[in-house]
This record gives C-alpha cells, sequence and structure tokens, in this order.
C-alpha cells in the first residue's frame, strides 16, 4: 500500500482515534478495508510493558494496516525515548503520547489524563523522544481536569504551549474535562460536556501547530463543520459501532475516487483473514459486528459472528449476492 505521505497528502486530517480493547490490530485490518487513508492509532500500549515484556507481540501489525501510528502510556522521559526507537524500529508513521485517558488502571501507571496535572513533565518526555527519532512525536490530551475552574482554556493552553516548545508535532484534544475519579464512558457523559469552542480558540492561538479535534463526532457534517476551524478530526465511536460509513473518507477528504466495496463484498474480502486467524475468532469477529448496521439481515448477520460460524458466514455471503440486498 502507497504511504499517504509520498501524495503530499497531510495524515492528520482524518484519523480514527485510540480506543482500548477495539482498535487492536484485526479492527484495523478490517477497517482498512473500507478506508484506505485515514491514519490509524494503535490501543494505548504501555511503556513498562514495551521496555519489560513481549515488544513483538505489543507492536506488530499487518502491513496492510498503514498508514498508522503507535500510541503509548508512560511518564519517564528516559524509557518513552526508548518507546520512540521502538516505534522507528517497528515502521510506525508517527508515535504518540496519551495524556488524556482517565481510566484507573491508567492513573495508577501515572500517564494517561493524570498528566494534565503536570505539563512539564509531557514536554520534557516529547522532548526526549523527539532526540530519539526522527518520526512525528505527538499528544492526546483533554482540555484539562474536571477540578480546573473555568472552561480550562487557560490550562490548555498552557499545555500547549509547553509541548510545542518541547517539539510536539501535532496535538489532538478531546474536547471535554476528564475527571480521575470515573469511567471513561462516565467521562463522556452529562456533567462533562463538550466544548468545542475552546479547542477552537486553542486552534487561533497556535496557527502553526497542527491541532485535531476529538469528541462525538458522528457524521460528515460534523467533520465538515469542525474541518472549516480545524487542520483534522478524530472519530471514535461512529469508526467502531458503524464502519461502512467511513467509505466516502478517501473520496470526501483524499481526492481518492476508487470504486467503493460493498458490504458484501468486504465481509467476503475478510474471509482468508478470519481462516489464517481461527484461534482469535473471540477477539475479530465483535469488531464486525457494525459492518450491516442498520441493514436488512443485521441480526441474522450478528447470530452467526456470535457463534463463531465461519462456513455460515460464507452461505451468508452467497446468499447475499444472490439477493437484492447487495450493499
Amino acid at each position: 500500500m502507497q504511504n499517504i505521505q509520498e501524495k503530499n497528502i497531510p495524515s492528520y486530517k482524518i484519523s480514527v482515534a485510540p480506543m482500548l480493547d477495539w482498535t487492536d490490530r484485526h479492527f484495523r485490518y478490517f477497517l482498512r478495508l473500507i478506508t484506505k487513508h485515514a491514519l490509524f492509532y494503535t490501543e494505548m500500549v504501555a511503556v513498562p510493558a514495551l521496555i519489560l515484556g513481549n515488544r513483538k507481540k505489543l507492536l506488530d501489525y499487518s502491513p496492510e494496516e498503514h498508514p498508522l501510528a503507535l500510541q503509548v502510556g508512560g511518564s519517564d522521559p528516559y524509557m518513552m525515548g526508548q518507546c520512540a526507537e521502538y516505534a522507528s524500529d517497528w515502521g510506525y508513521l508517527e508515535i504518540n503520547i496519551n495524556a488524556g485517558c482517565p481510566s484507573s488502571r491508567v492513573q495508577a501507571g501515572k500517564f494517561g489524563a493524570v498528566l494534565m496535572k503536570t505539563p512539564e513533565l509531557v514536554g520534557e518526555c516529547v522532548n526526549k523522544m523527539k532526540q530519539k527519532t526522527t518520526l512525528p512525536v505527538t499528544v492526546k490530551t483533554r482540555i484539562s481536569l474536571s477540578d480546573v475552574e473555568g472552561d480550562g482554556f487557560e490550562a490548555l493552553f498552557r499545555f500547549a504551549n509547553i509541548v510545542k516548545e518541547a517539539g510536539c508535532s501535532k496535538l489532538i484534544v478531546h474536547a471535554r474535562k476528564a475527571k480521575l475519579n470515573l469511567s471513561p464512558k462516565e467521562n463522556r457523559g452529562d456533567k462533562l460536556g463538550l466544548n468545542y469552542d475552546v479547542v477552537y480558540r486553542l486552534k487561533k492561538s497556535f496557527p502553526d501547530m497542527p491541532i485535531l479535534i476529538n469528541g462525538n463526532i458522528l457524521s460528515y457534517q460534523d467533520i465538515d463543520t469542525h474541518l472549516v476551524r480545524m487542520d483534522g478530526v478524530m472519530i471514535g465511536r461512529w469508526a467502531y459501532g458503524n464502519p461502512y460509513a467511513m467509505r466516502e473518507i478517501d473520496a470526501r477528504y483524499y481526492h481518492d475516487f476508487h470504486p467503493i466495496p460493498t458490504r458484501c463484498e468486504i465481509l467476503e474480502m475478510m474471509i482468508p483473514y478470519l481462516e489464517k486467524n481461527q484461534e482469535s475468532l473471540s477477539v475479530i469477529c465483535p469488531h464486525l459486528m457494525g459492518l450491516f448496521h442498520g441493514q436488512p439481515y443485521s441480526k441474522l448477520y450478528k447470530n452467526i459472528l456470535t457463534a463463531r460460524d465461519l462456513p455460515a458466514l460464507v452461505s451468508f455471503i452467497k446468499d447475499l449476492k444472490e439477493s437484492d440486498l447487495r450493499e
């Protein structure tokens, strides 16, 4: 697959967020059948695990997944520098620091949203990583922590300024505050509402720094609205729950008007991958559930996936081909 950077197209315009337990290598392989150009991020990989654990298992991916960025979670500048070298060695296009996840298990490792308390430390990590790699080093964060008074703009501005001066190539902002004692799902609730205007203001303050916006972006209208003011948009749950909706990304934002495969064709292209990875069907099949979102036969399709029944899936494809419901 041709690297989109070879076409001088900014890889950051449309990206798919790192989502723990969702955006693993299997889902990325599947979604790449639908969009060739959106930048994908790995699930967050804990830096201590990369240093001490099975590096190959944590970092390997299929070549078809490119363009691909590695997201890491850590707070030790030296260890972060080592991981930046690993990202280069494994052929990733970018390495991203998680400074926004509010999960308690992430806090225990002293990374994620808790890093917003110490922007200088994030700056040290960026600086050390820049010394170890020529890859873009980027940061994903939130507006601020929930105990910050007001709309959080001043805290976000300070954070952005520190990481920019340290060499951060791109900042991704989930347009909410983060509360450290709530789960990620609770952090998307009404108590921590979206505030896109704060992120828009940040972009005005840093015109030369690529800044992306993230948070509840669920339609092309949402994307287009944000792109008027932002350098790029990061999509999360929409891409996972309704992956076929991503089929217009390449034409709309990357001017690549290749033929769009039908849902049936995408599923058929997945069969060899499923056969090759039968020991991982319990992990892979849930990622495919949204392919027929809102379509006839969706319930039957989900039941087949739940049963992990490959012969039934092949028969399902055959039946679709013989019907008028091929999309």
